[in-house]
């Protein structure tokens, strides 16, 4: 039987509306409706226009109903910690922030100073991340309490968007794990920290389980978009759960790359893992689908890229994408490389100049054109993925042979062969829209047109090609050269 639905998928740049449609085993996914989803400075401060998403999003829907097509479900995904608090009477309190803003700086190291890493971990198993909800909530405790005092509940982007559509404000479980408030092992909000740091137990929603259905379109927005008799689904809530989901795997030898403005590489496990190595490592336990641990790290990506284009951009030098992949391949392999979690490249604005300055500070050459910059970033990307990749064999006990890698990152190819050469894995790409496919085919099962995780792979396993790179035995002798070189610089902020 033939199935329609519909997955609003929220990246840090940009949103989509996608539609996706199952048939005999098969499944097609379409772009229906792309625009932008960036922050804006206002007075000094990154901010979330959370209600122009939300119209985009219904534009996108109107356009699926035009098309005469009967989509029986929709969810919205996105990145994680950002958040909005409302109340009854108002849907949004104040302006939401980035999580690349400053505020969080000087929080983060308060709220060490209360409560200790160690506690914190043992409650959560997250990583340390100052951009993490945790640190976001105790700086509006400090500078924003009118607000925190009339807000009632509090939802991180992607359920927030779901409650808007359907009216049931509940928090799916694996974006919850991103806010290092979530306790893993009861699978429940941390009761310990929100009375540490003081926070308003009402305010924190209802928790579900990746792939709940929540409630049909509410009755003005479905007059509104044309669409009738579809129901909102928390799938994974979070971008990477969905990703996740759709790495089409098989066996256990195998480690996920979730290649977009982050870098999320990880494997599943059947439960978390939580000890003081674990701790020591500053990895994170995120909830996955049908209740996976995702064992990962979240290191720095495409944002490297990213931000590096956009300032060649102001300054008259438009490149794309695929210009600046060409310039990287051109330039000398492995001339100059950064560690890409280094505290300076996590900030906006001026992206070639830090990567410069990084190189002129560790000794190496410093790269001045952009294909020459590029090729340090990728370089430096392809080398964290070996150092987490090692990390995680050490604190998991497998062995790695395989490494899948997701997402908008795996178009770059030269990354790709890259990351093969750095880490000595067999690299295997796609499918590029693994997040909007997992969200898609969680739906399906939450509608019981799917009966499981493994079904689902099998799934994306015959509608979608991958790619293959080897590494290049010719080059393992300067790759770990480059690696010892690396390592040194892992100790740099």
């Amino acid at each position: 039987m033939s199935h329609y639905y519909i997955a609003c998928d929220l990246g840090a740049d940009s949103g989509r509306v996608m539609l996706g449609h199952l048939d005999k085993g098969r499944l097609e996914l379409e772009e229906v409706h792309r625009f932008p989803t960036g922050s804006s400075r206002v007075f000094g401060t990154l901010r979330l226009n959370v209600q122009r998403i939300f119209g985009e999003l219904k534009i996108g829907l109107k356009k699926v109903a035009d098309r005469n097509l009967k989509p029986e479900s929709l969810s919205v995904d996105s990145w994680g910690v950002d958040y909005v608090l409302f109340n009854s009477k108002n849907p949004q309190l104040s302006v939401p922030f980035q999580y690349r803003d400053a505020r969080t700086d000087a929080t983060y190291e308060r709220a060490l100073k209360k409560a200790t890493p160690e506690m914190i971990f043992e409650n959560t198993g997250t990583q340390f991340m100052s951009i993490n909800t945790l640190y976001q909530f105790v700086d509006d405790l400090e500078n924003n309490p009118e607000v925190i005092a009339l807000a009632d509940q509090f939802l991180n982007i992607g359920d927030y968007l779901n409650y808007l559509f359907c009216g049931v404000a509940r928090a799916e479980e694996s974006i919850a794990s991103t806010t290092q408030i979530y306790n893993p092992r009861t699978r429940a909000w941390s009761r310990e920290l929100i009375e540490l740091f003081g926070f308003k137990e009402a305010m924190f929603p209802g928790i579900v389980p990746s792939g709940s259905v929540l409630a049909p379109l509410l009755p003005d927005i479905a007059s509104e978009t044309h669409l009738e008799e579809v129901e909102v689904v928390a799938t994974c809530t979070h971008d990477t759960g969905c990703a996740v989901a759709a790495v089409p795997a098989e066996g256990d030898d195998w480690a996920y790359l979730s290649s977009g403005t982050w870098s999320l590489a990880g494997v599943e496990l059947p439960e978390p893992l939580i000890n003081p190595a674990v701790l020591a490592a500053n990895f994170t336990n995120e909830s996955g689908f049908e209740g996976i641990a995702r064992f990962l790290k979240n290191t720095p990506g495409m944002w490297l890229l990213q931000e590096s284009k956009r300032t060649w951009g102001i300054r008259g030098i438009d490149l794309t994408y695929d210009e600046i992949d060409r310039l990287a391949a051109e330039a000398e392999p492995l001339r100059s490389i950064i560690y890409p979690s280094a505290a300076r490249f996590l900030k906006p604005d001026q992206m070639p100049e830090k990567i410069q300055s990084y190189c002129a500070e560790t000794g190496q050459h410093v790269p001045e054109t952009p294909g020459q910059i590029a090729r340090a970033a990728m370089e430096g990307l392809a080398l964290s993925y070996r150092h987490v990749l090692e990390e995680i064999c050490a604190l998991t006990g497998r062995t790695i042979r395989k490494l899948h890698i997701v997402g908008g990152g795996s178009k770059n190819l030269l990354l790709n062969q890259l990351a093969a050469d750095a880490t000595g894995c067999t690299v295997i790409t796609g499918p590029v829209e693994a997040t909007a496919i997992g969200n898609v085919l969680i739906q399906a099962i939450a509608l019981g047109h799917l009966k499981s995780l493994d079904d689902l792979r099998k799934t994306v396993r015959a509608s979608f090609p991958v790619i293959t790179y080897e590494p290049n035995a010719a080059t393992a002798k300067t790759w770990e050269d480059a690696y010892e070189r690396y390592k040194g610089f892992t100790v740099m902020s």
